[in-house]
């Protein structure tokens, strides 16, 4: 069976959910080999293995904390050349798809970005993608060189399946570009708590509707009571009433959680082609004419204001 080789993202050895994901889907199309690189690479390995990596390749160089992108793109380049995959699977985060457009590039093929799903085909990998702000569902597939392909997270489910997970030094020669931009300072971002938005199970969003900073809390207070992250409309965040990083939108955030919920918005297709992809979507508003009722699985006509209150409680109580 031909190999897939999966661009691994992780923090210190702790490998996050897309990367889980990705190695479901890349099991569908041959056998996953991870690449894991930085510091902590090699802790990847067993999480890796349950999940299905017949083998890890790692390289914990300073160049990939110390400079920007192109040292990850020569070992990643460094493993395809080793390999010789069917597939190259990278989480689709903006570093993610840059990456893989720079990958792409130098070997010559053609690449997918935010894909939603991955099938085997007669003549390769077959994407799903949304296309046109979430307007057309397409599928996709690449007809030069080896596919090199973005998914976004949510679009699998995360299934171990316990493989070798054999562990091996890659080495990598790195180019003259890896080192033209330097990172010279780092600023944690303060936590919430909550989970990434563009990883979340559950996304809980306010819109125009909310009327101000101060009802987020309403919110954030059913976010928390399903464990979800906070999402913003366009008009929210235009009106300072939440940080910009919680946008979602064509100019915000893309993401496709299990389950949306959207609250005092009205459906602009420059925030549907942010959530459109969600598995299910719940909308609260209390025009029964806006546009997001079009759009949803379930929609409450109310205001919400009324409603949020009393749906955060029947789940605490629920909880209880």
């Amino acid at each position: 069976m031909a190999e897939v080789l999966v661009y691994v993202d992780h923090v210190d050895g702790a490998v996050r959910k897309p990367t889980l994901e990705l190695l479901t889907l890349a099991r569908r199309i041959g056998e996953p080999v991870a690449l894991a690189l930085g510091a902590g690479a090699a802790g990847t390995a067993a999480a890796l293995a349950e999940h299905g990596a017949v083998k890890v390749l790692t390289d914990d160089a300073s160049q990939y904390a110390d400079y920007l992108v192109v040292p990850k793109v020569d070992a990643l380049q460094a493993a395809y050349d080793a390999v010789s995959p069917a597939a190259v699977l990278v989480p689709s985060s903006a570093e993610g798809k840059e990456i893989a457009a720079r990958l792409a590039v130098r070997i010559g093929s053609g690449v997918i970005t935010d894909a939603t799903d991955l099938q085997a085909g007669e003549q390769g990998p077959v994407a799903t993608q949304s296309a046109f702000a979430a307007s057309f569902t397409t599928t996709t597939r690449v007809s030069k060189g080896t596919p090199v392909i973005t998914v976004k997270p949510n679009s699998a489910p995360v299934e171990p399946a316990p493989a070798a997970g054999t562990v091996e030094a890659l080495t990598v020669t790195f180019s003259e570009q890896a080192t033209g931009t330097k990172v010279v300072s780092r600023t944690p971002r303060a936590s919430t708590g909550r989970p990434d938005l563009t990883e979340a199970a559950i996304v809980v969003s306010g819109g125009r509707g909310v009327n101000g900073a101060e009802n987020f809390a309403l919110i954030e207070a059913l976010a928390d009571s399903l464990g979800a992250a906070v999402g913003a409309s366009r008009a929210a965040v235009d009106a300072g009433w939440y940080p910009h990083s919680n946008q979602v939108g064509q100019t915000g955030k893309s993401v496709s959680p299990q389950l949306y919920i959207a609250n005092g918005i009205s459906g602009a297709i420059q925030h549907r082609a942010g959530m459109q992809t969600s598995k299910t979507i719940v909308a609260v508003n209390k025009d029964a004419e806006a546009p997001i009722f079009d759009l949803v699985d379930y929609g409450v006509v109310g205001d919400l204001f009324d409603v949020v209150p009393q749906l955060t409680e029947e789940i605490n109580t629920r909880k209880g």
